[in-house]
């Protein structure tokens, strides 16, 4: 089997075992979006999730974060940990949206790329959630799963692991694959346990079943 036939062969058995995945963290408007996905960095997609209802409760605008200033930020993301960097950057982001884009969030990858905290994970995540376009968000699920199943071969870092698995995800894949790995991660395929293979979908593909 080739690695572009195993990835088609785990898009199928994915989609049957997690028809309905898709991005745990919560948000109404676009550039919400990006305040949860720069706190979500080296923390839980729950912990974002309570963290940002309470800042929209004192901050519930863009033009509101904006003008409050980092410190005023910080003192509620805190608990999401690094918070002063993530506050930095949540306002200098929605600052930026602001002056230079109208408040509305980019569609292309170069532009996201331009917003202060926004790397190539976050940039897809926007790309196909917010837009329906061709994205792969290789989070820590995902890099950890892709090399468990020989997707890749001993590739940790992001974005060479986005590289390889453009070449063999199709284009219109990428995103719900991505997020289906999450699910898996999180629920079989664990990170901080032995992986549950016994009652794994992918058990028959898999190059690592059962080690």
């Amino acid at each position: 089997m080739t690695k572009k036939e195993l990835a088609l062969e785990a898009i199928r058995l994915l989609k049957i075992e997690y028809p309905d995945s898709g991005c745990s963290l919560i948000y109404k408007e676009p550039w919400k979006l990006l305040v949860s996905v720069r706190l979500a960095a080296q923390c839980t997609d729950a912990r974002v999730n309570i963290i940002t209802e309470k800042l929209y409760e004192k901050y519930p605008t863009m033009e509101a974060i904006a003008g409050a200033g980092a410190d005023k930020i910080e003192e509620i993301v805190k608990p999401c940990g690094l918070g002063r960097s993530k506050a930095k950057d949540i306002v200098l982001c929605m600052r930026m949206l602001l002056d230079e884009y109208n408040g509305r969030v980019p569609d292309t990858m170069e532009e996201l790329l331009k917003l202060p905290g926004v790397g190539r994970k976050s940039a897809n995540l926007v790309l196909g959630d917010i837009y329906g376009k061709p994205a792969i968000v290789t989070d820590t699920h995902c890099i950890r799963l892709c090399n468990r199943i020989g997707l890749v071969k001993g590739i940790t870092e992001p974005g060479k692991v986005e590289k390889e698995l453009w070449k063999i995800i199709p284009p219109e894949e990428g995103n719900a694959f991505c997020h289906r790995l999450v699910d898996h991660g999180r629920e079989v395929c664990t990170a901080r346990t032995k992986p549950h293979c016994e009652r794994c979908c992918l058990n028959g593909i898999c190059k690592k079943a059962g080690v």
